[in-house]
């Protein structure tokens, strides 16, 4: 079926008892030599990094992003699966997704219980994410967990100890695994990629504001002053707060902070629908509604536009690009 590199970058799937708790240690062959293969399908593996994914960085996030590419630089390579850790992994696949241009399929998975535990479930996703790298093409990135296929765009960690960690709240479901077939049941909808973002020696600062009751502008302002170039405001319902925190975020975008506008509700879109502080008078303020992107992707999407452009006009327009996708439609039998 072909030829897979595996990217490892530690995580649970990698992650061993360290006396007081578990961390990730192995490197990418000990995960690679816990999983069955699928038939006819031959593994590389790269070792990137190997640590958990709360502790990653943007320099982290862009190498990968980089690793990537220069793999699918190698016509001969047919897929490439990502293990990660799965507190961060929505991100790192949000991120490769945003600047994925070729046809075949990155799929990301990793494990929500430690490698050598006689229930855990890595070798088994481990297993469906090459099957699913291997037999999918023109989807952009996957991840394939609990025996589900998810797009890359949407997909947040739904449940923190739980198996079937990952869904899109959103959404239908892309796909299901079982009995060695990957079944696809529609075609996610994806921007335009953007172009591969240099490396810059300092990443610009995004960081995340949640609104909630009795809340004001003292975090967010606090953001600027550490240097924020970007912020996303988590507002209530579908995407409002307060007019004090619609000034607050008037004045940032004033000095050239780009703004996105996301929900701390699970499912839905921030839609304008109510003033006095609402997502009507933020939007108006300049903040960037983020549709059914929650506040890890949204923050991606601000920061790959930052990286993307020096103009702030253009800033926006790449993030409003970023944050769209049509309704996917079904796909029939």
């Amino acid at each position: 079926m072909g030829r897979i590199v595996v990217i490892s970058t530690g995580g649970t799937i990698a992650s061993r008892w360290q006396g007081s708790g578990f961390a990730a240690d192995a490197d990418g062959r000990e995960v690679m030599a816990t999983a069955p293969l699928p038939e006819d399908i031959t593994v590389e593996v790269v070792d990137l990094f190997s640590v958990n994914s709360p502790r990653l960085t943007t320099a982290h996030q862009l190498t990968l992003l980089r690793t990537v590419h220069e793999v699918l630089a190698d016509p001969g390579v047919d897929g490439i699966v990502v293990t990660h850790g799965t507190d961060t992994l929505e991100e790192s696949a949000f991120l490769v997704d945003l600047h994925h241009h070729d046809p075949r399929t990155v799929v990301f998975t990793g494990a929500q219980r430690p490698m050598g535990t006689a229930d855990g479930d890595g070798p088994g996703n481990l297993y469906d994410a090459l099957l699913t790298a291997a037999s999918t093409r023109g989807l952009g990135v996957l991840i394939a967990f609990g025996g589900r296929v998810h797009a890359a765009r949407g997909t947040v960690k739904t449940q923190a100890v739980a198996l079937d960690a990952f869904a899109d709240p959103s959404k239908e479901l892309l796909g299901k695994i079982g009995f060695g077939k990957v079944t696809m049941l529609r075609s996610p909808q994806r921007p335009e990629p953007l172009p591969l973002p240099a490396m810059p020696e300092v990443p610009p600062r995004v960081d995340v504001v949640m609104h909630h009751a009795d809340g004001d502008p003292v975090l967010l302002n606090a953001a600027l002053a550490a240097g924020a170039r970007g912020l996303v405001l988590v507002g209530t319902g579908a995407g409002n707060a307060t007019p004090e925190i619609v000034e607050a975020v008037r004045d940032a975008i004033a000095r050239g902070v780009l703004v996105a506008l996301t929900t701390r509700v699970a499912a839905g879109p921030v839609t304008e629908i109510y003033t006095h502080g609402g997502a009507v008078d933020l939007v108006a303020a300049g903040a960037v509604p983020t549709g059914t992107l929650r506040a890890p992707q949204a923050r991606i999407a601000v920061l790959s536009a930052l990286l993307a452009s020096e103009d702030e006009a253009d800033r926006v327009r790449i993030l409003q690009r970023s944050v769209s996708s049509a309704e996917p439609a079904l796909v029939t039998a």
